[in-house]
């Protein structure tokens, strides 16, 4: 499946490698798309391991990127490596717009209770615009249905049944394109730990989400 000609889609790999040593500059207050203001990023979790969110966000995006590209996608990246700071939610929530983009998914990992497992997806809500209304809500579907034929089991602590409704997430918040935030395992978690550190389940996460968005791309 090809997409059509000139479709544009957002990655947002979640953090940033150098978020940790420059903490006045993701606690500095932007806006969060509801009247109120949040830090500007934060530094993500890691595995106990030691194997970081940032790192894993940034791996995976960049398999979503090289099989969305071989498909005819035009991808643009809210952050170019996994050694800066930022961008600040503000600014990836306006990624989309600005790109001109079909979808915009941002890639995240979990760090809850090591008894807790399973991915959830997040999209705006209540939804303050037309493209978070419905058009979210199916992006955010159709990655969730992805996972799962993936083979990824649904989050079993948070959302419900692979779905998370959000109204805490600027990046979501602000988007006035489809965005939908993919929290892919839970890092805390032994076995998703070790499915999230291995290069074959980083593929398999790849593959699940660049599937998830083709199909919405294909309504």
């Amino acid at each position: 499946m090809a997409a059509a000609p000139g479709t544009v889609v957002v990655l947002d790999p979640g953090h940033n490698g150098g978020n940790a040593s420059h903490s006045s500059q993701i606690n500095r207050q932007v806006p969060d798309g509801r009247g109120g203001t949040k830090p500007c990023n934060t530094t993500g979790t890691s595995t106990n391991a030691g194997y970081s969110e940032h790192a894993f966000a940034w791996d995976v995006a960049q398999r979503v990127r090289a099989a969305l590209e071989q498909r005819g996608v035009h991808v643009v990246m809210t952050r170019f490596g996994d050694q800066g700071v930022g961008p600040c939610v503000d600014e990836r929530g306006a990624a989309g717009q600005q790109a001109g983009a079909a979808a915009v998914v941002s890639i995240h990992a979990d760090g809850s209770a090591a008894g807790n497992r399973g991915f959830h997806v997040a999209y705006s809500s209540p939804p303050l615009n037309d493209a978070q209304r419905g058009p979210a809500l199916n992006l955010s579907r159709d990655l969730r249905d992805a996972l799962q034929d993936g083979n990824f089991a649904a989050s079993d602590y948070i959302g419900r049944d692979g779905l998370s409704p959000r109204p805490d997430l600027a990046g979501l918040s602000l988007s006035t394109v489809p965005a939908a935030l993919v929290e892919c395992a839970n890092m805390r978690n032994a076995q998703e730990a070790a499915l999230v550190s291995s290069a074959e389940g980083r593929a398999r996460y790849a593959a699940a989400i660049t599937d998830g968005i083709m199909r919405f791309l294909a309504r």
